[in-house]
């Protein structure tokens, strides 16, 4: 997050400079922290409404877009990423996030999910 930025206008930005896509913020899906490195995470819903062609990151270090099934997008993390394929999985399950602050609804049948995440450092404080 930039200085004084709220979580949502972080999320909003970081899809829009990492991903090349616009869309209007939906609800706050749940809230996700690491103790270990002092790190929250809030996931949000976003609802798409452009794709852009050609955006900042893919013109300047090349980063591509790809669109995922939330299964799959489980499977790849868990390489890379697996806390982030953890936030999926607890999503998926209609769990608890960890911190349990937070009711996590269930997915809607078709398990289709898209999420825009921020992340904050720092805890407590209140998304990257």
């Amino acid at each position: 997050m930039e200085p004084e930025e709220e979580p949502g206008g972080a999320a909003v930005r970081e899809v829009y400079e990492e991903a090349g896509v616009k869309g209007k913020l939906g609800r706050l899906l749940g809230i996700f922290e690491n103790q270990d490195r002092k790190h929250r995470t809030y996931v949000y819903v976003l609802t798409v409404t452009e794709i852009l062609e050609d955006w900042e990151d893919s013109v300047n270090i090349g980063r591509k877009r790809e669109w995922f099934k939330v299964e799959d997008a489980i499977k790849v993390l868990q390489c890379h990423k697996p806390v982030h394929a953890e936030y999926l999985e607890k999503l998926k399950l209609g769990c608890s996030p960890t911190n349990g602050n937070t009711t996590v609804p269930s997915l809607p049948d078709n398990n289709t999910l898209f999420v825009t995440a921020a992340q904050t450092s720092g805890l407590p404080s209140s998304i990257r």
